[in-house]
């Protein structure tokens, strides 16, 4: 059996737990540089503020309506998720981390718990441990875990956060309620294929023929078929797998049309890109840059521009990397233009300890334990200290936040003071 355990609106669901004022009340979480909405309380769906509604749009609706309007605080969800999910590795040693908010946990030998109250349990301890709120759907497979949490989910009064599928007849039941769109792993144009085929729901999807679908889709819908059969094939990944392309992009607090502000921005990003790639012990042969003005302003031409440098030899360092960033930035730069965003793309990766050498050039030797240093006393000090010559040595990267809630678990100065008084 599989575990599924999903925080409920979990970015919201972190600002309650210090703010408890915000309980109830319609609530919305800003993405960076308080652009769009990207999660919402349930009080704030049911006024219908969209997802991804820009707020400079939304701002009347939102004030209208007493829907309270926050950045998001990311380094206050990485930590919250941390929580979470280190509870659940204690009632499972056999967990997969899906996202920051949800967790597959393979429940082996675990054949003759009850796993209503197993489920109850999880819910409980993690609302009275951290105060986030979860639902939890059990199954034979990780597809059907994911339907039974929605199901558990879609009416909570009922399900009290909780739905088991541990019978045929619940999982054709959960199938047929289950519309294709909202299957796990069913995109917009799969979807649209699906129904054409006439299919509607879950349960019509596993009734396709095996062989139709693996010859007119793929191995992965295949298996995602077998999955919600009840047949389990798609296993739990306890790893983490390297990325195929690592990208900083960021819109600028300002617009910008001098070459070195820009350049000195587009260091940083290339900087953060190449310690991901050590991280992940991957070298990169592609570098792409891009630049753009602001797409909202009426009085310039929108323009968008980018450049893809290919190397002679995979690198991980960080002046490799940002050297290459900098020269495509200045063959793309245009005076005059009011530049609003920019961006790296690093990609072509191969493992650092198998890759195929170039006998006229290579990386220069002094760059790895200069990197491996670096990496050392940035990770000590907990703060990129140590940047390169083109950056901005006395500047860290702001997203505008003017909505932003403290850091209450990962900023000693802002942790919660709680006074206690006697009373006579």
């Amino acid at each position: 059996m599989f575990a599924l355990v999903d925080c409920n609106n979990f970015y919201a669901s972190c600002e309650r737990v210090f703010n408890p004022a915000l309980q109830g009340k319609p609530l919305a979480i800003l993405s960076n540089n308080d652009g769009c909405v990207i999660s919402l309380s349930d009080e704030a769906k049911k006024l219908q503020l969209p997802f991804g509604a820009p707020i400079f749009k939304w701002e009347a609706f939102c004030k209208a309506n007493n829907i309270t309007v926050l950045s998001s605080n990311y380094p206050l969800y990485g930590d919250m998720s941390t929580r979470v999910m280190n509870i659940l590795a204690d009632f499972s040693p056999d967990i997969e981390v899906y996202s920051i908010d949800e967790s597959f946990l393979e429940l082996k030998g675990f054949e003759n718990y009850n796993f209503t109250e197993y489920a109850t349990k999880m819910r409980s301890k993690i609302l009275k441990w951290t105060g986030i709120p979860t639902c939890v759907g059990i199954a034979p497979t990780k597809a059907l875990s994911k339907v039974a949490n929605k199901i558990a989910r879609s009416n909570l009064k009922q399900s009290k956060g909780v739905c088991i599928i541990d019978s045929e007849e619940k999982r054709i039941k959960a199938l047929k309620w289950t519309k294709i769109g909202k299957v796990w792993g069913i995109g917009s144009r799969l979807q649209k294929r699906l129904e054409a085929k006439g299919v509607v729901t879950a349960y019509d999807f596993t009734q396709l023929p095996s062989d139709w679908v693996l010859k007119n889709f793929s191995i992965v819908e295949w298996r995602l078929q077998k999955d919600l059969q009840g047949i389990s094939k798609i296993p739990l990944e306890t790893f983490i797998a390297s990325k195929k392309m690592i990208a900083t992009t960021r819109s600028f607090e300002n617009t910008y049309s001098n070459i070195d502000d820009i350049t000195e921005r587009v260091s940083t990003f290339a900087s953060v890109c190449a310690k991901k790639l050590r991280a992940q012990k991957s070298s990169c042969h592609l570098i792409t840059v891009f630049l753009r003005s602001n797409r909202f302003d009426t009085q310039q031409a929108y323009q968008r521009e980018n450049r893809t440098v290919v190397l002679s030899y995979p690198t991980d360092s960080s002046l490799t990397i940002s050297n290459a960033a900098v020269t495509a930035v200045k063959s793309i730069f245009k005076k005059g233009i009011q530049y609003k965003k920019a961006g790296v793309i690093i990609a072509g990766f191969v493992p650092n300890d198998n890759f195929q050498l170039n006998l006229f050039s290579e990386e220069n030797p002094k760059h790895k334990p200069l990197m491996s240093a670096i990496d050392h006393l940035n990770k000590k000090f907990k703060s990129d200290k140590i940047k390169l010559g083109n950056q901005d040595l006395n500047r860290t990267w702001k997203m505008r936040q003017k909505r932003l809630s403290k850091k209450f678990t990962t900023n000693i100065n802002e942790v919660l003071i709680v006074k206690a008084s006697k009373n006579n």
